[in-house]
């Protein structure tokens, strides 16, 4: 692909899972790619498998530290590491804050640092790992379900502020994927994710497929629309039916 062929590139909760697969996939198609985890261990593994540059740490701080490890240009900033907080009203503050800081703030802190550069090259692609939580909601877990909202709308926010000044800007929409983080997500995970989990791969592939389309929603899972479109159609049928979903989830919980 032309677009990603020698372009610099970083990818944030690259150690594995969906990070792991965007990255593996832009360095197939042969751009220099700045591998980033908060896991040292696993930042290194990933970068000496592609042949990579590892930058280990905090998502939210890396920008200029791999702008220089690219030779002074990001092309395409992958903003996808992710906290995968469950809990209810009721979860503790520092999850929610946690949660907040780095499902929606460090997808911020990045653009702070890349616009500037980008508004004045006319050019820069901004990759944001949502969730189809983000257009949808997930029970259990209200901390990753408003934090992932929040994360679609500051990349809808980019997209329709920059997109006449070259800023494009991809939403990864994916429901249940093979990782850690639907093992983590437990019963709630296994009742509404797990049967139609995909690879990690087939998100890495829908991102490429949109980046050649020039789309804004990325959807690995398109019956993710139909949801979406539901759910604008009719908010309290939506609703009446995810309570369904939640009182059964309930009964399997206890």
């Amino acid at each position: 692909m032309s677009t990603v062929q020698g372009a610099g590139v970083v990818v944030t909760g690259a150690g594995g899972g969906i990070g792991a697969a965007l990255a593996r996939r832009f360095a197939a198609e042969g751009a220099r790619v700045v591998v980033n985890d908060l896991d040292p261990v696993k930042t290194k593994a990933t970068a000496e498998a592609i042949g990579a540059i590892p930058l280990p740490g905090d998502a939210s701080g890396i920008v200029a530290e791999a702008r220089e490890a690219l030779g002074g240009t990001i092309d395409i900033y992958c903003a996808n590491a992710g906290l995968g907080s469950g809990g209810d009203a009721f979860a503790d503050e520092d999850v929610w804050a946690s949660a907040w800081d780095v499902n929606v703030m460090a997808h911020v802190r990045a653009a702070r640092a890349l616009l500037p550069d980008w508004l004045e090259r006319g050019e820069g692609r901004f990759v944001s790992t949502v969730s189809a939580a983000g257009l949808l909601t997930m029970i259990g877990a209200a901390p990753y379900s408003v934090t992932k909202h929040g994360a679609l709308a500051f990349a809808e926010w980019l997209a329709l502020t920059y997109r006449h000044r070259g800023i494009k800007v991809h939403a990864i929409c994916p429901q249940g994927v093979r990782t850690d983080m639907l093992t983590a997500s437990g019963t709630a995970g296994d009742l509404v994710l797990a049967p139609t989990a995909i690879e990690p791969e087939d998100v890495a592939e829908a991102l490429f497929a949109a980046i050649a389309d020039d789309r804004f929603l990325v959807l690995p899972h398109p019956e993710v629309a139909d949801y979406y479109q539901a759910r604008a159609a009719d908010p309290d049928r939506w609703i009446g039916n995810m309570n369904h979903l939640q009182q059964k989830w309930e009964g399997t919980a206890k």
